[in-house]
């Protein structure tokens, strides 16, 4: 018996495994976030729920040649045991001792476990390296995603929207000081950087006051920055910069172009280059790949698991402050009118859980500034 909401994956392994086998790989690691160890992931980034047919935010599963497993914490273990069918089974824990435990017993001394180096943040690599270390087996990088090979044309498209400028009235501090800052703190630093890389989406957008809408509930978008005392380089693809975004990028400042705006896809290729001279990278282990962090030689790089950037963008300045609390009283607006439509609707036994979610999103939507929210309403009762 199989319930309504399970994905058949047996033809999507099938696949998979041969592409496995052509690579050599006895076991194939499949996270659920994107290059950026984004929390939530646009619809092009979810190979785990492609490859799986579960849909929670948070997973990891390993495929071999003969077996197929997802580790996913106690939030969702009902959920996966509902969409998950025969060929998948339920591992409920999210430690990497333990998907590497099950990896040493699927997997023969010899053999090849694989995975995405753009997937996978520096701790995280590290900890499955530790894992495998010593027992015969091999953490193989493979640049080309296996998944996504299988996949195919039936990948959803990259995402083309707009990416927009925030209004100088809801940012406090202007793209060119938030810059300035972070230099200082380069000079300041005992190790003296020369460079910063943000690879974070929310490092990006609070630094340069922009925002757009490749993943949904967040306002970010695509991209990579590599900041030195003398060069801004945003990796972002220029044609999706609106006319004001463009504008701003190169107002208030000598020389041109003032942001250099190479293409997302060119991050790898020029930090490579970039390293190659008598440098000093500043970068987050938290949120840095692994397949970007592995073309710096280690002796060029500065290690901390934030970047001065997630730090500064923590602590808000004065017009922030004031902006955060007039949002949380348009936002408790709407929460008041939704508990007096509550206290009209339920005795007439008109509203359930997800009706009641989505009247208080259409509220929240009638607010001045509203974007949405922040994630999918959590609604419950009894």
């Amino acid at each position: 018996y199989l319930p309504p909401t399970v994905t058949n994956t047996s033809a999507r392994l099938a696949a998979l495994r041969a592409t496995m086998s052509t690579h050599g790989v006895h076991a194939y690691i499949v996270p659920a976030t994107d290059a950026h160890m984004s929390e939530y992931i646009a619809e092009r980034d979810s190979r785990l729920g492609w490859i799986t047919g579960f849909t929670g935010s948070a997973g990891t599963s390993v495929v071999t040649q003969d077996k197929a497993a997802l580790w996913t914490d106690s939030r969702y273990w009902i959920q996966a045991e509902r969409q998950l069918d025969c060929n998948w089974e339920l591992q409920r824990t999210t430690w990497i001792e333990s998907i590497g435990l099950w990896i040493l017993e699927e997997v023969p001394v010899g053999g090849n476990v694989s995975l995405d180096p753009f997937l996978f943040s520096i701790d995280t690599w590290n900890s499955y390296s530790r894992v495998l270390q010593g027992s015969g087996r091999t953490l193989l990088p493979i640049e080309t995603n296996l998944v996504d090979q299988v996949w195919g044309d039936q990948r959803p498209p990259a995402p083309s929207g707009k990416i927009y400028s925030l209004p100088a009235e809801f940012t406090g501090s202007s793209w060119q000081e938030k810059v300035a800052g972070i230099r200082q703190q380069m000079q300041e630093h005992i190790r003296h950087p020369t460079a910063v890389l943000l690879s974070g989406l929310e490092e990006t957008a609070w630094l340069f006051n922009l925002r757009g809408d490749d993943i949904p509930y967040n306002p970010v978008f695509y991209s990579y920055t590599l900041l030195t005392h003398t060069n801004i380089s945003l990796f972002v693809d220029e044609e999706r910069l609106s006319e004001a975004a463009r504008q701003s990028l190169q107002a208030g400042c000598p020389g041109t172009p003032c942001v250099e705006l190479p293409g997302y896809g060119q991050a790898r290729a020029q930090l490579s280059q970039y390293a190659e001279g008598n440098v000093t990278i500043w970068l987050g282990t938290e949120y840095t790949n692994y397949g970007l962090y592995g073309v710096i030689p280690k002796e060029k790089l500065l290690e901390e698991s934030y970047s001065p950037v997630m730090l500064a963008k923590a602590v808000k300045n004065a017009k922030e402050q004031e902006l955060l609390r007039a949002a949380h009283v348009r936002d408790a607006v709407a929460v008041i009118q939704y508990l007096l439509w509550l206290e009209k609707m339920v005795p007439q036994g008109q509203v359930d859980e997800f009706s009641g979610a989505q009247h208080i999103d259409s509220l929240r939507r009638a607010q001045n500034h509203s974007r949405g929210p922040s994630f999918q309403s959590i609604s419950a009762s009894g």
